[in-house]
């Protein structure tokens, strides 16, 4: 099988498309797979680091709003379609898939106008602008939440698949899940609470936590908290001025970043974070309660309607991003963390909308329309 994926931008858009060239790889060895994305995004960086060649092309978001800028990225995306056109024209593929970001744009168009079977996958619950504008010239849109199927007008096929994600459950002995715990330096014996905010952190839910440590307010529960590697300087050094040592704070364990996510994410009792698309998957296929940040301000504000998928079914609290501060958090975190029955039921909840054959269907899908 020839492929050409389309994803650039942000890791929620470029880790689909991975593993989705992932699953094909494995199905189908000798297939061969391509990118195409910008040279602005994170894909100069995952799609050669995951072993794929990535083509680049210009494309932008198109705005309303009449400015020379905008007059040029109108110029520089138009020719980008040409410039997608050759690609595809030069490398044949059985089809293009796109996973998100203004690529698809460019890329789902020239595929369409060269009469190449085409697939975009759509990791959140309310559709971008991309999406429903290439429904037409679509043959499969697949969605990570049923909810989204009928927010897609005008596709001939829309299904409902999941988001592959890299970070599956894991049951690891008592042994290993506390070798796990110690290696963060906190107590096997009380609760633990995993806050993060994407893979630069999050201001917001930041302050929030600088307010509990204050305030002394989590004497019950351990955070584990990932800052964000932009961020943790300087939150070093608010704490050093409340004349607090960063690497010494009681029931806390705070890093730039976390490598080993996998692992923490399956031994926490609960999880405070944004609602990305593929964190709220991995957190239902993990069968875990929440705490949820939505993100504002972002498109169709799809963060909180990708929350609400968990919170409908009752396994997560969602806090929105202007009402969230120490007291309420920690009351939030109390009631979950301090209940194991709460704990527990929220989890199971989870479970409910979990999707961990997301890469299975997707290949089907693929399958169906490369005869």
């Amino acid at each position: 099988m020839r492929v050409i994926i389309a994803a650039a931008g942000t890791a929620g858009h470029i880790n689909p498309g991975l593993a989705i060239a992932n699953k094909i790889k494995k199905e189908e060895k000798d297939s061969e797979i391509i990118f195409i994305g910008t040279t602005r995004g994170l894909e100069n960086d995952l799609v050669p680091r995951a072993g794929y060649k990535l083509k680049t092309i210009d494309a932008y978001g198109l705005s309303k709003e009449i400015s020379i800028e905008n007059l040029k990225k109108m110029y520089k995306t138009f020719k980008g379609l040409g410039e997608a056109k050759k690609i595809i024209k030069e490398f044949k593929p059985d089809i293009v898939i796109g996973t998100g970001g203004y690529i698809c744009g460019a890329t789902i168009t020239a595929a369409h106008s060269l009469k190449i079977p085409t697939l975009l996958h759509e990791s959140n619950a309310f559709p971008g602008k991309a999406v429903k504008m290439l429904a037409k010239k679509t043959n499969t849109i697949l969605v990570s939440f049923e909810d989204a199927v009928p927010r897609i007008k005008n596709c001939k096929n829309v299904v409902f698949t999941g988001t592959p994600v890299k970070i599956k459950k894991q049951n690891y002995t008592e042994e290993e899940k506390n070798r796990i715990i110690y290696g963060v330096d906190l107590d096997i014996n009380k609760p633990i609470v995993l806050v993060f905010g994407g893979s630069q952190g999050a201001k917001r839910i930041n302050d929030t936590i600088i307010e509990i440590i204050k305030n002394k307010l989590n004497r019950d529960y351990q955070i584990i908290w990932a800052t964000g590697p932009k961020q943790f300087d300087s939150i070093k050094e608010e704490l050093e001025n409340l004349g607090l040592n960063i690497n010494n704070i009681k029931n806390m364990k705070i890093l730039p970043y976390i490598y080993n996510m996998e692992e923490l994410m399956n031994v926490v009792d609960l999880i405070v974070a944004r609602s990305g698309a593929m964190t709220i998957t991995e957190i239902s296929n993990l069968g875990k309660p929440s705490i949820l940040v939505p993100l504002p301000n972002v498109s169709h504000n799809h963060q909180l309607y990708n929350a609400k998928a968990l919170e409908n079914v009752g396994a997560a609290k969602i806090i929105l991003n202007d009402e969230i501060n120490g007291e309420k958090l920690n009351k939030t975190i109390e009631e979950i963390v301090l209940d194991k029955n709460v704990a527990k039921k929220m989890g199971e909840n989870a479970l409910k909308i979990s999707t961990v054959d997301a890469e299975d269907r997707i290949y089907d899908e693929i399958k169906k329309l490369v005869k």
